[in-house]
This record gives structure tokens, C-alpha cells and sequence, in this order.
């Protein structure tokens, strides 16, 4: 393959002087019979015409390597842009190629919020073919970057526009390292440096600030929601407590003898069971905050979190045509410190040229997507703000509710103290277990007299029942 290519460029040569020597010839016919002088630029590389007259011989020995420029399939069209300059003299564009090594010179990338950006026309790897109508082959990047600088107010730049498909662009190469950028991600750059993997990052990024922010909003609100339904679960078992009571003293109400004694009971049971339904009432109010707490979290979160997936995505290709460019700048490098020619820098550096405008496309998806992020994230921290802090006051606010209501509910009549009649043995408690004897030999034995003391201490006197006795009063 590689003989093959290069005796196609000796032919290719041949025939190129030969075509040169015959249109020397044939201008040279010209001036001697109607000195004709042509001023138009012609360019060669279409129709492999070349003009003594227009194009110098420098010009005319590089355009020799025009006709083996190896495009890779893709096609240009040429057209003409005028650009105006900012207040520091820019357009806004960087330029690789040129003399002595490349044959073409083109744009490597076009800066953000620049006329060449706003303009829209120019894109990265397009060939700069003439600035201000004088031709740009022969010349070296630093000397059209000075015939840029050179111009007034604007600037007319003839180009070859590279009709590239972003498809062919997107090799094995950069699927791997699309994946090895996903494998950093998750690690440091400690252990990625350990391991020798080769990255491009993205400085100063604000964003992973916000993601950051957004996994620890995640947390807060999966803990809200966890903590709320604690409560709200404690708060059900509470109410069906007062419940219980509530039909516990509506059936001693019931049975109690004194009608007073029972109507209080019976009031005190009804109250309570009106705590009951009250917090039925509380809790209808209270479960659609949760399900908004829900929403936030289960819906909400997840939406932004696709969104980010899709940003990572365009965001681990940009930085994979970043990594790739940066590789074929090194492989340039080192060829050129060997001293040895590289076939693609040779026959136009397309390979090069479609990476570069890969790069571009990626880049402005990675920056529309980097935006819808930033939106969402913002809206959601807003709605952060604003939701969490209503929702709590809601939730603290209808339990503030219920427990007024029924503080209001118990506070209405005053029940007691009420009288009741007891027996002789309402407060004697019998064991309804069979009592264990650890040791036959330390039962103590006692007298009928003791024993009849004993259950004589265990009755109460419900007549004269002291809640506190001299002896209390003396401890």
C-alpha cells in the first residue's frame, strides 16, 4: 500500500509539470500576442490548472501535492465569508496547518461568543484558502494569522468548506475511550494516574457542584419522606389508642352503677373517641404531602437525573474527540522531532480535519445539553426552596390543628373527680399463674395469726384512701 501510494505521486508529479510546462507555454503565446495580464486567483485544485501568471512558483510547487490529497471519501465546496473584527482586532478563530508541512491551511477551532462564532460559516476543519483576495498556500500559519491582524475593520477569508459526516468520525477508537472516560468518572485522580489512564477534563466545571448539591437534595428529601411516614404511622397507632379508650370508658360508663360516675365515663369516652376521629381527618390532610414530597423525589429528581445521563453522555464524546485530537498533536510532534513526513499531514491532514469538526459538532451538543441541565437544576432548586418549606409548614400546621382541637375537646367539661363505689376487694389482686418455689428449705412458714396480718395489709381502705402518708412526708 504505501509503494503504491507513493508511485501514484511520482505519476501523479509527472504529469503535473508536464501540465505546468504546457500552460507556461500557452500564456506565454498569450503576452506576446495581445499582452494580456490576468489579476484573478485561479485555484488548481478543482480542475489541476495551474497559472504562471496569478500563482507564484512557490504557490505553483505546493499546489503540486493537491492532486493527492487523500480526503477520505469526503467532498469540499468553496465559497467566500467577510467578517468584522471586535475591539481587540480577532475574529475569533485558530489555524493549523500550513508550511512547510501540511499543504493546507485550516481552521482548528472557532472560540465561543467571537464574530467567527456569531458569523456561523466558517466551522473547524474547513481549509483557509486566501485572506483579502491574496492566496494562502505556501505560507505558514503564523503568516496568515498576520495578514488577519493586518486587516481593518473585516476580514475576507476564502475557504474550502469540508462536507464531513460526523458518522465516520465515531470509531472504535472513540467508543473505547468514551467508555474509559465513564470508568474515570466514578474514580479519583489519584487512582486514574496510578493506573495510567490518559483523560481530558473539563476545568473549573461548575456543574459537578450542582450534581453534588442535587445527590445530597436527594438524600434530604428520601429522608423527609421517610421520617413523615414514621410519623404519620406513629400518629394512626396513636389514634387507635385513643380509640380503645374511648370504648374501654364508654363500657364503664356503661356498667358503673352512680349515674353521674357513668355520665362522666361515658363523655370521656365519647371525647376520646372523637380524638379518633379527628385524627382520621388529620391524616386525609396530611397524606397528600407526602405525595407531593412523592412527586419531588420519584418524579422530579429522576427527570433531571435522565437529563444529566444524556448530558454525560454528549459531555464523556466531547472529552473523547479532546483526548483524540490531543493524541494526534502529540503523533505530529513526534514525527516532526524525527524529522520523517506523516502521510496524513502529507496529503492534507483530513483525518485530522474530521476529528477536529466531530470535535466541534460534539462540543455544541455537549453545550445545548449542558444548558438544559443547568435549567432543570435550577428550576429544581427553586422549587426546593419554595416546596419543602410550604410543605412543612402545612404538615406542622395540621398537627398543630389536631392537638388544639382536642386540647379544646377535653378542656369543654370538667368530669372530674367523680364518685365511685368500690368493694372491700376491688384493688386485691390474685396471681393467676402457679407460683415457683426456687428452694423447699427457705419457705418460711408462718402462723395463722401472720397470715391473717398479711391479707389484712393487702386490703385498701376505700373510705379513707390518703394519697400521701406521714411516712412520704418524712422521706
Amino acid at each position: 500500500m504505501f509503494q503504491f501510494k507513493y508511485a501514484s505521486f511520482f505519476l501523479q508529479h509527472a504529469c503535473l509539470y508536464a501540465t505546468v510546462w504546457w500552460n507556461s507555454l500557452v500564456d506565454q503565446t498569450k503576452s506576446s500576442t495581445s499582452n494580456f495580464t490576468s489579476t484573478n486567483n485561479v485555484e488548481g485544485c478543482k480542475n489541476d490548472f495551474v497559472s504562471l501568471i496569478t500563482v507564484p512558483s512557490a504557490n505553483v510547487q505546493l499546489h503540486q501535492f493537491t492532486t493527492m490529497e487523500d480526503r477520505m471519501g469526503m467532498t469540499i465546496t468553496s465559497g467566500n465569508v467577510v467578517i468584522q473584527k471586535d475591539s481587540n482586532n480577532l475574529i475569533g478563530i485558530s489555524i493549523g496547518g500550513g508550511a512547510p508541512l501540511c499543504p493546507c491551511l485550516y481552521i482548528v477551532q472557532i472560540f465561543d461568543n467571537t464574530p467567527a462564532a456569531i458569523d456561523g460559516t466558517l466551522q473547524s476543519g474547513d481549509e483557509v484558502v486566501a485572506i483579502n483576495g491574496v492566496s494562502a498556500r505556501g505560507k505558514t500559519k503564523i503568516e496568515v494569522a498576520k495578514m488577519i491582524q493586518s486587516s481593518n475593520s473585516q476580514v475576507s477569508i476564502n475557504y474550502n468548506k469540508l462536507h464531513a459526516d460526523p458518522k465516520q468520525g465515531r470509531t472504535l477508537d472513540i467508543a473505547l475511550k468514551k467508555v474509559k472516560h465513564r470508568l474515570i468518572e466514578g474514580m479519583g485522580s489519584a487512582t486514574a494516574d496510578a493506573l495510567g489512564l490518559s483523560r481530558a477534563i473539563l476545568c473549573n466545571d461548575a456543574l459537578v457542584q450542582r450534581l453534588m448539591t442535587l445527590q445530597r437534595t436527594e438524600n434530604l428529601y428520601r429522608g423527609l419522606v421517610s421520617h413523615a411516614k414514621a410519623t404519620l404511622h406513629a400518629f394512626f397507632d396513636l389514634i387507635q389508642v385513643y380509640k380503645v379508650f374511648g370504648d374501654a370508658f364508654a363500657a364503664i360508663g356503661v356498667k358503673e352503677p352512680q349515674p353521674r360516675a357513668s355520665e362522666a365515663f361515658r363523655q370521656f369516652g365519647e371525647q376520646h373517641r372523637q380524638m379518633e376521629k379527628y385524627g382520621i381527618m388529620t391524616l386525609k390532610n396530611l397524606k397528600p404531602i407526602l405525595n407531593d414530597l412523592g412527586t419531588y423525589l420519584h418524579k422530579a429528581i429522576p427527570d433531571t437525573r435522565l437529563t444529566i445521563s444524556k448530558y454525560a453522555d454528549a459531555k464523556f464524546e466531547y472529552l473523547s474527540y479532546c483526548l483524540k485530537v490531543r493524541e494526534l498533536d502529540d503523533e505530529e510532534q513526534s514525527y516532526v522531532s524525527l524529522q520523517e513526513p506523516l502521510y496524513r499531514v502529507e496529503t492534507g491532514n483530513y483525518e485530522y480535519r474530521l476529528v477536529l469538526r466531530c470535535r466541534q459538532e460534539a462540543r455544541a451538543r455537549f453545550a445545548k445539553l449542558r444548558s438544559d441541565v443547568l435549567v432543570k437544576l435550577e428550576l429544581l432548586d427553586n422549587k426546593h426552596v419554595q416546596d419543602v418549606v410550604w410543605q412543612l409548614q402545612k404538615f406542622a400546621a395540621g398537627l398543630a390543628k389536631y392537638y388544639s382541637s382536642t386540647r379544646d375537646l377535653l378542656s369543654s367539661v370538667t368530669l372530674f373527680p367523680v364518685e365511685v363505689d368500690l368493694s372491700h376487694s376491688a384493688f386485691q389482686y390474685k396471681s393467676t399463674g402457679p407460683q415457683v418455689i426456687t428452694d423447699g428449705e427457705d419457705v418460711d412458714e408462718f402462723e395463722p395469726e401472720e397470715k391473717a396480718n398479711i391479707n389484712e395489709d393487702l386490703l385498701i381502705d376505700t373510705q379513707n384512701f390518703p394519697l400521701i402518708t406521714s411516712e412520704s412526708n418524712d422521706l
